[in-house]
């Protein structure tokens, strides 16, 4: 599933080209997770003012109001002057007067949906639960302690939830947990404070590099001018299910946490 990274790399990569845009057309295909929440007609007409990020979702601001893009467990897109005719995967192009900008998702988990502004129904429904963006300030070690100590999941399974930091996903959260020593089974509310700021470093620090090598490419993952990312290349413990630890030479170890894959090393993150 595209991340906080990939989501982040996919908006750098058309970001600039579409702002100012004038939308001349919306095709539909297939349906998606979610309805486009209007006609399509109603987007005609419409400039693109900017793009933004909210942990997964993208946000397409519009001189009246915005589309929300989440791309789901196998969703891309791609901005080019031209694009093929549609497949079979391209459920949503919003043609403008500068390019197309086109989802494809052959799982169809992925979403566009409308709202008049951020503070609509539709909107909050999608944004209102999210945490506090990991790569900015408020992110800070205080708020992120306390609200490990309101959770008794394992530190990994809150990661993943979304609610107290958003976008570290399960590539990110093994790794940011091999980073900080902390074994991914550990209860939430067990992480001390010292250890709760280790952590907060090692998910800056991963998210951080995982940006630069322009995420994760697992799969089908690409930005939108079509490039794969790499920072799997790298993962100390991430699919290294048997290898030696980079550290210590122990073999990584893979369980199951809420039907994900965790990997970590037995030596190296302690309990």
């Amino acid at each position: 599933m595209p991340e906080l990274p990939e989501v982040e790399v996919t908006r750098l990569s058309f970001a600039d080209r579409i702002a100012g845009a004038r939308v001349a057309a919306v095709r539909l295909g297939k349906p998606l997770r979610w309805p486009l929440g209007c006609l399509p007609a109603q987007l005609v007409g419409r400039e693109v003012t900017g793009v933004r990020r909210r942990g997964k979702y993208l946000l397409l601001d519009l001189d009246e109001g915005l589309l929300l893009l989440h791309l789901g467990m196998s969703g891309s897109l791609r901005f080019a002057p031209q694009v093929p005719e549609a497949g079979s995967h391209d459920h949503f192009d919003l043609v403008t007067d500068r390019g197309v900008l086109r989802l494809n998702d052959p799982r169809r988990f992925g979403a566009v949906v409308h709202a008049a502004s951020e503070s609509a129904p539709e909107a909050v429904k999608l944004l209102g639960g999210l945490g506090v963006e990991p790569l900015l300030e408020g992110f800070d070690v205080d708020h992120f302690h306390a609200g490990l100590k309101r959770r008794k999941a394992p530190i990994k399974q809150v990661l993943l939830a979304g609610d107290l930091v958003v976008g570290v996903g399960n590539i990110y959260a093994s790794e940011a947990l091999f980073l900080a020593g902390i074994r991914p089974t550990l209860r939430a509310d067990r992480v001390s404070r010292p250890r709760a700021a280790r952590l907060r470093e090692a998910v800056r620090e991963v998210l951080t590099r995982a940006l630069a090598k322009g995420g994760s490419t697992l799969r089908d993952f690409s930005n939108a001018h079509g490039e794969s990312g790499y920072f799997q290349l790298e993962a100390m413990v991430y699919d290294r299910a048997g290898e030696p630890c980079r550290v210590c030479g122990t073999p990584i170890r893979v369980i199951r946490q809420g039907q994900r894959a965790t990997f970590f090393c037995p030596h190296c993150q302690k309990p």
